[in-house]
């Protein structure tokens, strides 16, 4: 991978990248199981197999909702 340093937000929150990555690497790297999710980039919510295509790049923004079900 391409050797960069920017910054997003995930949930509101800063982060800083220092690689390129896609949305389903960030995923990964947060440890987050993508089949209970879902998950909004720039506002707009992804398909899942949109994830592994997106690169992300400076001040993009990423929301995560966990899905919770119950009874």
């Amino acid at each position: 991978m391409l050797k960069v340093d920017f910054n997003i937000r995930i949930n509101g929150e800063p982060f800083h990248c220092t690689q390129s990555m896609t949305v389903c690497d960030l995923l990964v790297y947060l440890g987050i199981d993508v089949d209970s999710i879902i998950v909004e980039y720039n506002k707009n919510i992804l398909d899942m197999s949109d994830l592994e295509g997106i690169i992300l790049q400076d001040s993009d923004e990423i929301e995560i909702i966990t899905l919770v079900g119950g009874g």
